[in-house]
């Protein structure tokens, strides 16, 4: 067309510079600019416009910024596009700047321009300040009129305030839509999914299937998300069929998100046949499989796996080798995780903490606390889990005091905020040193020096510690202050120590309360059945385990191996 002296008008070059943008074309773009600078379409409002979003979506901003203030005549297309430009850069600021300035020269905010604001806001999780305004802004577009009549408006809304977890007004959002798209729902799905309240997720599906709102990949991609939180296996059977029904199972996507699924859920035999159905497998189908072995304690299937991995031209990430560094501490294989260990410098993770964290559980797991401690002084740059890890390790080896050194230097010359993990590493080496003082100092500190509250893994360790120590009736005490959703977990222990230290009259108190709060738990039964066989009580002992088979409990299995 141009060679042939035919020059293109106000419709061609916004076609034009539409295609340049879509293809992010910058020489061709700046190559039309000059024809139609030459041809004099600077005042064209329509073909400045165009000329504005293509330079905003290839992301040369000065550029764009400099037709915008040449421009004698604006739309609010015109500021869409640059305040576009602005948010999708995370310029915030300049984004704000534009629309005060679009309001004192009269021009009206479309709903396109606060999706662009709303999408800036949700993809800048980093700052909660961008909440507020994000609310100041939707207190303006309630003020505009707008919301309610504006489905793409109300979704950006909404998926603002599920980016920051705030599902309450996601949902308020969401309920008073007049109209909802499969993107709302898919929106206020992957939300709850976000924050770990999968069961609403569910419920929202259930409630699609009984409205016949067509499902798509994306709602599939949350549900079976979910289902991965909830690890309910019926439910990951019913899932999986609804998604075979409706043809999304040839996505890889897919098929990595329903062996996770059941992996997740210990049904290894699915999670293993899918896994073979994947044809072009990622790190992350290997991955998954090797977790699902790993955390279903079947470390010696989890290696195996990983042999055949590094055997093709996948390469494993951090995840895979923090997995199968995992599996070789359940194993107890030294040998093997040194193998990994080298695997793992020679490949590039010498610096990675997440490997290097795993490295140290596995030393300390496998009875080389030396090793574990070497590995731990190497990293430069700790980490919180890092420390968690080396202080986890040294209670492992009943070392409490240099676990307590640990922290102190952690804390005071390092000034890192130690966590609940953290202090649930520190009570554990304090129990397992019988350090009672130290313990039930940092059990306040705690709480005092940090704001932590305690959880059951908290109260869990302060009853261990007591009753090793023979302090029984204090174990008690501190028991009957506790939560009483989380007293189950520190019976356990107590009953136990009852049985050790031959205190039988408290020790039927500690099983009765023990049945009160976990009538379901088949290791209460078996608790109780084994404080009763070491005084002789055979009868009540059967009686225990009697009921676990009339109550179609099933015993839970130990499991240990070390190579």
């Amino acid at each position: 067309m141009h060679h042939s002296s035919v020059h293109g008008n106000t419709f061609t070059y916004p076609l034009l510079f539409k295609s340049c943008a879509n293809l992010l074309s910058i020489p061709h773009g700046t190559m039309l600019h000059g024809h139609v600078f030459r041809l004099g379409f600077q005042a064209d409002t329509f073909v400045q416009t165009s000329l504005v979003d293509m330079y905003s979506k290839c992301s040369v901003i000065e550029s764009a910024r400099k037709v915008f203030d040449e421009m004698p005549e604006r739309s609010v297309v015109s500021w869409n596009s640059l305040i576009s430009a602005y948010c999708h850069e995370s310029m915030m600021e300049k984004a704000l700047s534009l629309i005060k300035e679009m309001l004192v020269l009269g021009f009206k905010p479309s709903s396109s321009t606060f999706v662009s604001i709303l999408s800036g806001y949700s993809s800048n999780l980093n700052s909660f300040e961008f909440l507020w305004q994000g609310m100041s802004m939707h207190c303006f577009v309630i003020k505009l009129g707008l919301v309610c009549f504006e489905v793409s408006l109300d979704n950006s809304l909404m998926g603002m305030y599920a980016q920051f977890g705030q599902m309450d007004e996601a949902r308020k959002v969401f309920d008073f839509m007049d109209e909802k798209t499969i993107v709302s729902w898919t929106t206020i799905m992957g939300g709850y999914v976000k924050v770990g309240s999968s069961v609403e997720a569910v419920k929202l599906f259930n409630e699609m299937q009984h409205q016949n709102i067509g499902l798509d990949f994306i709602v599939f991609v949350n549900l079976v998300s979910g289902c991965i939180q909830l690890r309910e296996q019926l439910l990951a059977s019913s899932v999986h069929s609804l998604v075979l029904k409706c043809g999304c199972h040839e996505e890889d996507s897919i098929k990595n998100l329903l062996l996770t699924m059941y992996a997740r859920c210990g049904n290894l035999t699915s999670a293993r046949i899918i896994f073979d159905l994947i044809v072009r497998k990622s790190v992350l189908s290997w991955t998954s499989m090797i977790a699902g072995y790993a955390h279903s304690r079947r470390p010696k299937e989890a290696l195996d796996l990983f042999r055949r991995m590094v055997m093709t031209e996948i390469k494993p990430n951090r995840a895979t080798l923090a997995t199968v560094l995992s599996a070789c501490a359940d194993l107890g294989s030294l040998c093997i995780g040194e193998e990994i260990e080298q695997y793992a410098f020679e490949n590039g993770f010498e610096t990675d903490l997440q490997v290097q964290t795993s490295l140290v559980h596995m030393y300390s797991k496998c009875g080389n606390i030396n090793k574990a401690r070497e590995v731990f002084e190497r990293v430069e740059n700790k980490d919180l889990t890092l420390w968690s890890s080396m202080i986890n390790s040294y209670g492992i080896h009943g070392m409490g005091n240099e676990a307590i050194s640990l922290f102190e230097k952690m804390t005071t010359a390092e000034r890192i905020k130690p966590d609940a993990i953290v202090y649930t590493s520190l009570l554990f080496a304090c129990s397992h040193s019988g350090l009672i003082e130290d313990g039930l100092k940092y059990f306040k500190s705690m709480q005092t020096d940090f704001g932590i509250t305690p959880t059951k893994e908290h109260y869990t360790c302060l009853v261990d510690l007591l009753a090793r120590v023979g302090q029984l009736d204090l174990a008690l005490d501190t028991i009957e202050a506790m939560p009483t959703d989380v007293q189950a977990e520190a019976l356990s222990p107590l009953l136990s120590a009852c049985r050790i230290h031959g205190n039988i009259e408290l020790g039927e108190l500690v099983a009765a309360k023990l049945l009160d709060v976990s009538p379901k738990s088949s290791s209460s039964y078996v608790g109780v059945a084994n404080l009763y066989n070491s005084v002789g009580k055979w009868k009540e002992a059967n009686t225990m385990r009697n009921m676990i088979d009339g109550k179609g409990m099933v015993k839970e299995c130990g499991w240990s191996q070390v190579q």
